[in-house]
């Protein structure tokens, strides 16, 4: 949950800098005052539409949007997550929803154009009906952006499944 309410502080931030009241900024952004509050508790991640209307209601610039996106893809998944998910993993559906939070928000066919592999095969395995080959497993993951220690962790963790 860290990544998750590090994002939501800096919602409140550009909100605060923009000197706007969460009603002020519902005007401007379009969405419920409550739903704005909501994205900034830090207990749920907003989405992106939500994001970038509260962003751009607080009048940050759209270069710095693709910034933004990166912080919340980062709070979508947050590498903690993964890690506890990985090392209580003890089926191949653990091992999916693992897989699940280091690919979020991710859709499976933004997935299959980034990685090359079908559609079918990563739903396979992120529903846990089919444990990666490591080979695969570390190629998908490592065109997630997964950090050498997320890397080690999967690999621990197939390991862990065939033996």
């Amino acid at each position: 949950m860290q990544q998750l309410e590090v994002f939501a502080g800096a919602l409140q931030r550009v909100r605060r800098d923009a000197g706007l009241t969460y009603r002020e900024l519902a005007d401007h952004a379009h969405y419920s005052h409550a739903h704005l509050v909501r994205a900034t508790s830090g207990k749920h991640l907003p989405s992106w539409p939500v994001t970038v209307a509260f962003l751009t209601g607080c009048d940050v610039p759209a270069e710095l949007l693709p910034v933004w996106r990166q912080h919340w893809e980062a709070a979508a998944r947050d590498p903690q997550d993964v890690g506890e998910l990985l090392r209580a993993a003890a089926t191949p559906q653990d091992l999916g929803a693992a897989l699940t939070a280091l690919t979020a928000p991710r859709s499976l066919r933004s997935l299959e154009r980034l990685t090359g592999i079908p559609r079918a095969t990563l739903q396979s395995w992120l529903r846990g009906g089919r444990v990666p080959r490591p080979d695969r497993l570390d190629q998908f993951i490592l065109a997630l952006g997964a950090s050498r220690t997320e890397r080690l962790a999967f690999s621990d963790c197939v390991d862990r499944l065939a033996g």
